[in-house]
């Protein structure tokens, strides 16, 4: 089981969450991750024992039945997450918890919020972010989806892409263009999957992540009630960029906890496989490359909660966290890279942890912000 230590920011409420977390993981997620792998999705079972735990709803205010609590509990609740070794569970959880449902805290109405909160909280309705588009990812003004007035409602056309929970999920919230003449003229819609006209135009086939389900989703003609708008009318693109740092934060989170389990996990095997008189442990090059390693991994950990600590206290953390999100998911790869190599020719068969815990990683620098995206936001703000 993978541990996390201590720091200045891990009070003991956090601490609980982290192992409450790790010990569900353990339990409830590791002795089936492989057969989820297969089928290409988390059972709703799972999703909804985590609800009864309120792991749910770390983030929701406590007015709505949640803990109400801040960036640093996502932070513990990512990195505990990645423990789990599959991160394609880790992934439909984040993305319901931490990409998507701070969509509707921050910016629903006290109608949509005793509509669709308590199903958020429970499991039971699963939640997607549809941004993402065939020519328009980490440049949100770029996306081409868009909507029309029609009558007290709204009439959307368009393609969305590469969206998690998008083919399992129950209700997805989705950035059109609102405004022609205004390139950051975004609306954000609460799309239920039964809406007439939104569709699973394909289930995506993942390099990794494959026990979580990613969607092409097509809307045509697909039309809401004003009552969906989630925000303010033209106002989305502002609205989307709040959640933007939690977002880039809890893929770090996840790709931390993982390249941690995968620390562990190689230190196992090379302490415990025989080679040239001793174990792989004695070989001063492993030594150094693993010791170089969770150094690489420490620093990670400890610059996203600062990075999350500044969020909490309400100052601006773009650069620190585009800074570690850059640095982080690349350090991760690295992680990653040498544990396989140091299992040899059992880490390139697929039957070992630690060849799918390279492939679900390689999405860490891609997803959330593009490492070379994530690194202009840090220049921006020093040049």
């Amino acid at each position: 089981m993978s541990t996390t230590h201590r720091n200045a920011y891990m009070t003991d409420e956090l601490q609980a969450i982290y192992d409450q977390t790790v010990e569900f993981v353990a339990k409830e997620v590791e002795p089936h991750g492989d057969a989820w792998e297969t089928a290409g999705k988390v059972p709703r079972e799972t999703l909804q024992k985590m609800g009864e735990l309120g792991m749910l709803g770390l983030r929701v205010p406590e007015e709505h039945g949640g803990l109400g609590m801040g960036m640093l509990a996502s932070a513990a609740f990512s990195e505990a997450l990645g423990a789990s070794t599959y991160a394609g569970f880790d992934v439909t959880v984040l993305v319901h918890t931490d990409m998507a449902g701070p969509h509707l805290v921050n910016s629903g109405t006290p109608e949509q919020l005793e509509q669709w909160m308590p199903g958020v909280l429970s499991g039971e309705t699963i939640l997607s972010i549809g941004v993402s588009e065939p020519d328009a990812g980490s440049d949100v003004a770029g996306i081409r989806t868009a909507a029309v007035k029609d009558g007290d409602g709204w009439r959307i056309n368009g393609t969305k892409t590469y969206i998690t929970n998008g083919v399992y999920g129950d209700m997805t919230i989705v950035a059109a263009k609102t405004d022609p003449d205004n390139k950051y003229g975004i609306t954000m819609f609460l799309v239920p999957a039964d809406t007439e006209g939104f569709s699973v135009a394909n289930k995506l086939d993942k390099h990794g992540w494959r026990c979580s389900d990613t969607a092409e989703l097509v809307l045509d003609d697909a039309w809401v009630p004003d009552s969906a708008v989630l925000g303010t009318v033209h106002r989305g693109f502002y609205e989307t960029m709040k959640n933007f740092q939690n977002e880039r934060m809890v893929l770090v989170g996840m790709g931390t906890g993982a390249a941690q389990a995968a620390i562990d996990l190689t230190s196992e095997y090379v302490g415990n496989r025989p080679a040239f008189g001793g174990r792989l442990s004695d070989l001063g090059a492993i030594r150094q490359r693993m010791a170089m390693n969770q150094a690489k991994v420490d620093a990670v950990r400890a610059g996203m909660y600062h990075a999350a600590w500044l969020g909490d206290q309400g100052i601006d953390n773009v650069r620190e966290m585009s800074g570690v999100k850059a640095f982080g998911c690349e350090v991760v790869n690295d992680v990653m890279y040498d544990c396989l190599q140091f299992h040899g020719g059992i880490g390139y068969m697929r039957e070992s942890t630690i060849e799918r815990m390279t492939r679900d990683a390689r999405i860490l620098p891609i997803g959330g912000g593009a490492t070379e995206v994530m690194l202009e936001e840090v220049a921006k703000r020093l040049l």
